[in-house]
Protein backbone atom coordinates (compact mmCIF):
# COMPACT_ATOMS: atom_id res chain seq x y z
CA UNK A 1 0.00 0.00 0.00
CA UNK A 2 1.13 3.51 -0.81
CA UNK A 3 -0.25 6.28 1.40
CA UNK A 4 0.06 9.96 0.54
CA UNK A 5 -0.56 12.36 3.42
CA UNK A 6 -0.85 16.11 3.04
CA UNK A 7 0.23 18.32 5.91
CA UNK A 8 2.68 15.63 7.06
CA UNK A 9 5.25 17.84 8.78
CA UNK A 10 3.43 18.48 12.05
CA UNK A 11 0.49 17.63 14.25
CA UNK A 12 -2.02 15.05 13.06
CA UNK A 13 -0.35 14.55 9.69
CA UNK A 14 3.06 13.86 11.20
CA UNK A 15 1.57 11.35 13.60
CA UNK A 16 -0.18 9.55 10.74
CA UNK A 17 2.94 9.49 8.57
CA UNK A 18 5.08 8.10 11.39
CA UNK A 19 2.60 5.43 12.47
CA UNK A 20 0.91 4.02 9.37
CA UNK A 21 1.92 0.58 8.12
CA UNK A 22 2.33 1.55 4.47
CA UNK A 23 4.84 3.12 2.12
CA UNK A 24 4.56 6.79 3.05
CA UNK A 25 4.55 9.73 0.64
CA UNK A 26 4.68 12.89 2.73
CA UNK A 27 3.51 16.28 1.48
CA UNK A 28 4.04 19.68 3.05
CA UNK A 29 5.55 23.12 2.58
CA UNK A 30 8.68 22.73 4.71
CA UNK A 31 11.33 20.77 2.79
CA UNK A 32 13.66 20.60 5.80
CA UNK A 33 11.03 18.74 7.83
CA UNK A 34 9.91 16.63 4.88
CA UNK A 35 13.46 15.42 4.23
CA UNK A 36 13.06 13.06 7.19
CA UNK A 37 10.89 10.91 4.93
CA UNK A 38 12.14 8.66 2.12
CA UNK A 39 9.41 9.86 -0.24
CA UNK A 40 8.26 13.45 -0.04
CA UNK A 41 6.91 16.27 -2.15
CA UNK A 42 7.11 19.98 -1.34
CA UNK A 43 3.84 21.70 -2.17
CA UNK A 44 1.83 24.76 -1.24
CA UNK A 45 -1.72 23.58 -1.85
CA UNK A 46 -2.89 27.15 -2.42
CA UNK A 47 -0.72 27.46 -5.56
CA UNK A 48 -2.25 25.96 -8.69
CA UNK A 49 1.01 25.05 -10.43
CA UNK A 50 2.35 23.24 -7.35
CA UNK A 51 -0.96 21.46 -6.82
CA UNK A 52 -0.97 20.24 -10.41
CA UNK A 53 2.59 18.96 -10.01
CA UNK A 54 1.48 17.08 -6.91
CA UNK A 55 -1.35 15.58 -8.95
CA UNK A 56 1.20 14.27 -11.44
CA UNK A 57 3.23 12.87 -8.54
CA UNK A 58 0.18 10.98 -7.29
CA UNK A 59 -0.43 9.47 -10.72
CA UNK A 60 3.22 8.53 -11.20
CA UNK A 61 3.51 6.78 -7.82
CA UNK A 62 0.17 4.93 -8.03
CA UNK A 63 -1.14 6.08 -4.68
CA UNK A 64 -3.91 3.86 -3.31
CA UNK A 65 -4.42 5.54 0.08
CA UNK A 66 -5.01 9.29 0.03
CA UNK A 67 -5.28 11.18 3.29
CA UNK A 68 -6.30 14.80 2.85
CA UNK A 69 -5.10 16.15 6.17
CA UNK A 70 -3.68 19.61 5.38
CA UNK A 71 -5.90 22.49 6.34
CA UNK A 72 -5.85 26.06 7.55
CA UNK A 73 -7.88 27.72 10.28
CA UNK A 74 -9.00 31.34 10.33
CA UNK A 75 -10.66 32.96 13.33
CA UNK A 76 -12.46 36.04 12.08
CA UNK A 77 -15.81 37.74 12.36
CA UNK A 78 -17.65 37.64 9.05
CA UNK A 79 -17.47 41.41 8.51
CA UNK A 80 -13.67 41.30 8.80
CA UNK A 81 -13.19 38.76 6.00
CA UNK A 82 -11.98 39.80 2.57
CA UNK A 83 -12.09 38.02 -0.78
CA UNK A 84 -8.43 36.98 -0.67
CA UNK A 85 -8.69 35.28 2.72
CA UNK A 86 -11.90 33.48 1.72
CA UNK A 87 -10.39 32.28 -1.55
CA UNK A 88 -7.23 31.04 0.18
CA UNK A 89 -8.91 28.84 2.78
CA UNK A 90 -11.38 27.43 0.24
CA UNK A 91 -8.47 26.48 -2.03
CA UNK A 92 -6.47 24.77 0.70
CA UNK A 93 -9.28 23.10 2.64
CA UNK A 94 -11.69 22.07 -0.12
CA UNK A 95 -10.49 22.60 -3.69
CA UNK A 96 -7.11 20.90 -3.15
CA UNK A 97 -8.57 17.71 -1.65
CA UNK A 98 -11.08 17.44 -4.51
CA UNK A 99 -8.34 17.85 -7.09
CA UNK A 100 -6.00 15.34 -5.46
CA UNK A 101 -8.82 12.80 -5.24
CA UNK A 102 -9.45 13.24 -8.96
CA UNK A 103 -5.83 12.33 -9.67
CA UNK A 104 -5.74 9.33 -7.31
CA UNK A 105 -9.01 7.68 -8.34
CA UNK A 106 -8.08 6.36 -11.82
CA UNK A 107 -5.42 4.04 -10.40
CA UNK A 108 -7.66 3.01 -7.51
CA UNK A 109 -10.39 2.10 -10.01
CA UNK A 110 -7.93 0.04 -12.02
CA UNK A 111 -6.79 -1.74 -8.87
CA UNK A 112 -10.38 -2.18 -7.64
CA UNK A 113 -9.25 -0.99 -4.22
CA UNK A 114 -8.60 2.35 -2.62
CA UNK A 115 -8.99 4.36 0.56
CA UNK A 116 -9.70 8.08 0.68
CA UNK A 117 -9.83 9.74 4.09
CA UNK A 118 -10.60 13.41 4.51
CA UNK A 119 -9.73 15.09 7.80
CA UNK A 120 -12.64 17.37 8.51
CA UNK A 121 -13.52 19.04 11.80
CA UNK A 122 -16.28 19.07 14.35
CA UNK A 123 -16.70 22.70 13.24
CA UNK A 124 -17.99 21.38 9.92
CA UNK A 125 -20.63 19.36 11.77
CA UNK A 126 -21.76 21.83 14.43
CA UNK A 127 -20.58 25.18 13.14
CA UNK A 128 -18.24 27.54 14.94
CA UNK A 129 -18.80 31.22 15.54
CA UNK A 130 -16.12 33.44 14.01
CA UNK A 131 -14.81 30.56 11.90
CA UNK A 132 -17.33 30.57 9.06
CA UNK A 133 -14.87 29.87 6.24
CA UNK A 134 -13.27 27.02 8.17
CA UNK A 135 -16.65 25.53 9.08
CA UNK A 136 -17.90 25.87 5.50
CA UNK A 137 -14.91 24.10 3.96
CA UNK A 138 -14.94 21.28 6.49
CA UNK A 139 -18.67 20.78 5.93
CA UNK A 140 -17.83 20.64 2.24
CA UNK A 141 -15.49 17.70 2.87
CA UNK A 142 -18.33 15.80 4.51
CA UNK A 143 -20.51 16.32 1.44
CA UNK A 144 -17.63 15.37 -0.84
CA UNK A 145 -17.10 12.10 1.01
CA UNK A 146 -20.78 11.16 0.84
CA UNK A 147 -21.05 11.88 -2.88
CA UNK A 148 -17.82 10.11 -3.81
CA UNK A 149 -18.64 7.11 -1.62
CA UNK A 150 -21.69 6.55 -3.84
CA UNK A 151 -19.79 7.20 -7.05
CA UNK A 152 -16.88 4.91 -6.22
CA UNK A 153 -18.49 2.12 -4.17
CA UNK A 154 -18.58 -0.40 -7.03
CA UNK A 155 -14.82 -0.06 -7.48
CA UNK A 156 -13.86 -1.16 -3.97
CA UNK A 157 -12.95 2.40 -2.99
CA UNK A 158 -14.12 3.79 0.34
CA UNK A 159 -14.34 7.48 1.16
CA UNK A 160 -14.81 8.76 4.70
CA UNK A 161 -14.37 11.90 6.77
CA UNK A 162 -12.96 12.03 10.29
CA UNK A 163 -14.08 15.09 12.24
CA UNK A 164 -11.73 15.80 15.15
CA UNK A 165 -12.78 18.08 17.94
CA UNK A 166 -10.11 19.97 19.83
CA UNK A 167 -6.82 18.13 19.26
CA UNK A 168 -3.69 18.37 21.37
CA UNK A 169 -1.43 19.73 18.62
CA UNK A 170 0.29 23.06 17.99
CA UNK A 171 -2.57 24.08 15.67
CA UNK A 172 -5.23 23.02 18.17
CA UNK A 173 -3.60 24.86 21.03
CA UNK A 174 -2.92 28.01 19.01
CA UNK A 175 -6.52 28.00 17.76
CA UNK A 176 -7.69 27.84 21.37
CA UNK A 177 -5.52 30.82 22.21
CA UNK A 178 -6.79 32.82 19.21
CA UNK A 179 -10.41 32.75 20.36
CA UNK A 180 -12.36 34.55 23.05
CA UNK A 181 -12.14 31.64 25.51
CA UNK A 182 -9.10 30.19 27.25
CA UNK A 183 -8.05 26.56 26.79
CA UNK A 184 -9.24 25.84 30.34
CA UNK A 185 -12.68 27.23 29.53
CA UNK A 186 -12.82 25.22 26.30
CA UNK A 187 -11.99 21.98 28.14
CA UNK A 188 -14.84 22.66 30.56
CA UNK A 189 -17.24 22.58 27.56
CA UNK A 190 -15.98 19.19 26.33
CA UNK A 191 -17.89 16.26 27.88
CA UNK A 192 -14.71 14.20 28.45
CA UNK A 193 -12.88 17.30 29.73
CA UNK A 194 -9.89 16.83 27.43
CA UNK A 195 -8.49 17.40 23.97
CA UNK A 196 -8.25 14.27 21.81
CA UNK A 197 -4.78 13.06 20.83
CA UNK A 198 -3.30 12.61 17.35
CA UNK A 199 -2.85 8.90 18.19
CA UNK A 200 -6.63 8.50 18.41
CA UNK A 201 -7.07 9.90 14.92
CA UNK A 202 -4.29 7.73 13.53
CA UNK A 203 -5.92 4.71 15.16
CA UNK A 204 -9.18 5.45 13.38
CA UNK A 205 -7.32 5.79 10.08
CA UNK A 206 -5.62 2.44 10.61
CA UNK A 207 -9.05 0.88 11.00
CA UNK A 208 -10.55 2.65 7.97
CA UNK A 209 -7.79 1.47 5.64
CA UNK A 210 -8.07 -2.12 6.86
CA UNK A 211 -10.15 -4.82 5.20
CA UNK A 212 -12.25 -4.97 8.35
CA UNK A 213 -13.61 -1.53 7.37
CA UNK A 214 -14.36 -2.32 3.72
CA UNK A 215 -18.08 -1.78 4.40
CA UNK A 216 -17.53 1.63 6.00
CA UNK A 217 -17.90 4.33 3.37
CA UNK A 218 -19.50 7.75 3.06
CA UNK A 219 -19.35 8.20 6.82
CA UNK A 220 -18.74 11.32 8.85
CA UNK A 221 -17.02 10.12 12.02
CA UNK A 222 -16.90 12.52 14.94
CA UNK A 223 -13.80 11.93 17.05
CA UNK A 224 -14.30 14.74 19.50
CA UNK A 225 -14.38 13.51 23.12
CA UNK A 226 -18.17 13.87 23.08
CA UNK A 227 -18.26 17.48 21.91
CA UNK A 228 -20.79 16.79 19.14
CA UNK A 229 -23.27 15.11 21.50
CA UNK A 230 -24.02 18.17 23.58
CA UNK A 231 -23.12 19.73 26.89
Amino acid sequence: MKALITGATRGIGKNIAESLDAEIFAVGRNEKLLSNYKNYFVCDLAKQNELEELGNYIEKNKIDILINNAGEYVYSRIEDLNYTSIEHIVRVNLEAPLYLISKAVPYMKKKKWGRIINIGSISGVMGEACASTYSATKAGLIGTSKALALELAEFGITVNTINPGWVDTDMGNSSANDGDWSKTEIIECIPQKRFVTPNEITGMIKYLISDDARGVTGQSINLCAGLSVGY
